[in-house]
């Protein structure tokens, strides 16, 4: 080891406070780019071997109901490599030890009894239920978990106004109930929403579905595009009733993975940059001092014999030993991460098994870009070094020139203290060096102000679809939809002291090319349970004539008031009509359309029907009134809102909970790191400078004040930039994050910039007091006889 490796390392040691400041900075980078890339990878990856392993279909269907033989015709379309097709309904069950009503998603097997050819759901316990069996079924095995069900239990299940006692065979996880969330739910619930599997005789006879089916699945060949098989699909289930076919970007369960893995995305591409330039600067900062101290020693090394390129490289090796340090540190911290994230993950996805690997590409590119960012901030001074002739650096610096200016005369007049002047021309006559550590700040201050604005969007979704739009207790959903008259039998229900009705239509909703098929809701003027909220806030009616749009399915439209749309209505209408746009709302939670009940019927030419019934009710009598819906045929589902509502909250409330901790530990490390490299370079500089203030009489109160108060404020500095790109990045985030199935409101609350603010102020404190330990405990005598 040559004398210039064993000074290297020396360096390291010395500076190994602010050396792990700055590797802890630059170690969130690489473990956030980590966690990101490996919980998108372990989901991605799951998903992907899931699918092709239990051969997960490319396109649905459903239909009210079609000829068996339609199946010939559906396979021979081009592109189509395996068909299959089902009878599928909504039941209620009755469920030992369960209060409330269970609904449930009825699915047939194959009638040979063989295993399902494509959507192959993975037996967990038992058997599949016997083809001639018409009292067994399979149940999802998170269903069958939640409530302590196991091979041989029984359960009642009502099949189109039958009850019947059924006998669990087996528990089945499927690919096509990844995500299981039942209709008019916000969250899975699987207390409450099952899976079934039953023999395809046993279901189409209570359903009258004999040589028919309401639901098919399509498997594509490789390299087929949708768009030709949906369409030609759509044609031929048109007379019978046709919903609509869909590729997997629609499927409800395969759409919020979809979503997760967009915002894994999103925040890859967003946050660790920050990290990777906030290490440039600091490691930049501590280089150009050190440099600086040692310039002597550079030009004895050049003298006796140290090329430029030995003297650039050795100042970069250390950048890249602090990059290294950051590196090692964020990989296991990014690993760790990863890791819990893709498990968390996988227990709230039901999936099988979880395939964890993060690849070798995503080590490497993080490690690269770690130590690309340290070489890029030391490499102007590093240059500076190389370049500096050995007499010119043996001898001491020339000091700076200082002419004073306008700043300098305000700031006189001001009468300030003499600390307070010291710090405030300190700022002024290094500009370039405080506007980097301001801006260093700032981006701790906005680190957290754009993790806290997830709170406050969630308070206002939960307001606006709840507290204000939907104001019902309960909504029961009807399969097939029934007369409106069925409100006055809902009013009489135990428990039931309010009903008011309205009815969903499938349909497929044209502006110029672009088209979206989506569900228009309808009620009644006055409704007063489940309301419309316009883009100010108030409650509008449903129009007379014309269309209520959310702002974003407008926005996919490129539609705007007063334009007028075709509209498809499907599920055996067969009918197309023009509708003009009436207004834009206000919908976080689905993307739907609003029109009045009446000009709906009115349209089709209908007498009043209705699909849904809202509820508000007595929860003292919910007993009662479950033991009636118990044995209700018409009815799919109970949806109890209030429960939903607080099964929503407290899981997003916990996911929240962790990234606000993740985001609040970087900001502090952020803050740290700048604020201790900023403090310790002004006392290295300003040494003997705060020595003779101690040596004049000055107490060590005003002497630390002098540090202490430029840190501070630079941070007070950085708040308002902060706040700014913490909106930006905020705003970055709620359009990364939206999809068809929800989205997130940018809302940026004064508590919120608060509280990033006193974190990253008291994270700046308490840097600057360690380095005021240092203070304290200066020799005077031997910073004196330090040469400048």
């Amino acid at each position: 080891m040559n004398a210039l490796d064993r000074k290297l390392l020396r360096d390291f040691v010395r500076l190994w406070e602010q050396a792990l400041a700055i590797a802890l900075v630059l170690a969130c980078g690489v473990a956030i780019l980590l966690a990101t890339f490996g919980t998108y990878g372990a989901l991605d990856e799951t998903r992907r071997a899931y699918y092709e392993r239990n051969r997960f279909a490319d396109v649905f269907a459903h239909a009210v109901r079609a000829p068996r033989a339609l199946m010939q015709d559906i396979r021979a379309i081009d592109g189509v490599r395996s068909a299959e097709a089902r009878v599928s309904n909504y039941v209620i069950l009755d469920v030992p030890g369960r209060q409330e009503t269970v609904s449930a998603y009825l699915l047939s097997l194959p009638p040979d009894g063989t295993q399902a050819q494509l959507n192959m759901p993975i037996l967990r316990t038992g058997r599949l239920p016997r083809p001639e069996r018409t009292d067994e079924a399979a149940v999802n095995a998170p269903f069958a978990a939640a409530n302590g069900l196991e091979p041989g239990d029984r359960f009642h299940a009502n099949l189109n106004g039958q009850k019947r006692e059924i006998t669990v065979t087996g528990t089945l996880l499927s690919p096509e109930f990844i995500y299981t969330i039942g209709p008019g739910a916000l969250m899975p619930d699987n207390e409450t929403f099952a899976i079934l599997w039953m023999p395809e005789r046993t279901v189409a006879a209570a359903f009258d579905m004999d040589g028919a089916f309401n639901d098919v699945t399509l498997k594509l060949g490789p390299g087929t595009p949708e768009a030709p098989v949906i369409d030609r699909l759509d044609d031929l289930l048109e007379p019978y009733g046709g919903l609509g076919a869909y590729g997997r970007d629609r499927h409800l369960s395969n759409s919020f993975i979809d979503s997760e893995l967009q915002q894994q995305r999103v925040a890859a591409m967003i946050l660790p940059p920050i990290f990777y330039a906030i290490s440039a600067f600091l490691v930049g900062a501590v280089i150009s001092r050190i440099i600086a101290l040692e310039r002597s020693e550079i030009g004895l090394l050049k003298a006796i014999g140290y090329s430029n390129v030995r003297i650039c490289l050795h100042y970069l090796m250390l950048a890249g030993l602090i990059a290294l340090g950051g590196t090692l540190i964020g990989w296991g911290a990014g690993t760790w991460l990863a890791r819990g994230l893709a498990r968390l993950y996988a227990g709230f996805f039901d999936f099988p098994f979880l395939i964890y690997h993060v690849s070798l590409d995503a080590y490497a590119l993080s490690g690269l870009l770690a130590i690309a960012s340290a070489a890029l901030g030391a490499a102007r001074s590093a240059l500076r070094a190389a370049r500096l002739p050995p007499a010119v650096a043996m001898a001491p610096p020339a000091p700076p020139r200082f002419k004073q200016g306008l700043l300098d005369h305000a700031i006189a007049a001001l009468r300030l203290s003499q600390p307070t002047m010291m710090i405030a021309r300190s700022l002024l006559r290094w500009p370039l060096r405080s506007g980097i550590t301001l801006l260093g700040m700032s981006c701790a201050v906005a680190v957290l102000v754009a993790s806290g604005f997830f709170s406050a969007a969630l308070d206002a979704l939960m307001d606006t679809t709840f507290d204000r739009a939907n104001r019902q207790n309960a909504m029961l959903l009807f399969d097939p939809d029934v007369p409106e008259t069925a409100l006055t039998a809902v009013v009489r229900l135990p428990g039931v002291l309010r009903a008011e009705g309205q009815h969903y239509q499938s349909v497929v909703l044209r502006h110029g090319h672009l088209e979206k098929e989506t569900a228009i809701e309808s009620r009644r003027p006055g409704t007063d349970l489940a309301r419309i909220i316009a883009q100010d806030g108030g409650v509008i009616e449903p129009p007379s004539q014309g269309l209520l749009l959310s702002e974003r399915l407008a926005r996919q439209l490129e539609a705007a008031p007063g334009d007028v749309l075709e509209a498809e209505f499907l599920g055996g209408r067969n009918e197309t009509h023009k509708i003009r746009i009436a207004g834009i709302v206000t919908q976080y939670i689905g993307l739907n359309a609003y029109m009045d009940l009446g000009a709906l019927n009115t349209l089709l030419r209908q007498a009043p029907r209705i699909t849904a019934a809202n509820l508000q009710l007595d929860t003292a009598a919910l007993p009662d009134l479950h033991k009636v819906l118990k044995a209700t045929p018409e009815l799919s589902a109970l949806v109890l809102l209030d429960k939903a509502k607080r099964g929503f909250e407290a899981t997003i409330r916990e996911n929240l909970m962790i990234m606000t901790t993740i985001y609040m530990t970087v900001a502090v490390l952020i803050t740290a790191g700048v604020s201790y490299n900023s403090a310790r370079i002004q006392l290295s500089e300003r040494a003997r400078e705060l020595a003779s203030l101690r040596i004049l009489g000055f107490s060590r109160g005003e002497v630390a004040y002098i540090l202490i108060g430029e840190t501070m404020l630079i941070a007070t500095l950085a708040q308002p930039l902060g706040w700014l790109f913490g909106a930006a990045i905020a705003g970055a985030l709620a359009r990364g994050s939206s999809s068809d199935l929800y989205e997130i409101p940018l809302v940026l609350e004064t508590a919120g910039f608060a509280q990033a603010s006193l974190v990253v102020l008291a994270a700046a404190l308490a840097a600057a007091l360690v380095v005021r330990r240092r203070l304290d405990t200066l020799d005077l005598v031997q910073v004196m006889k330090t040469r400048e």
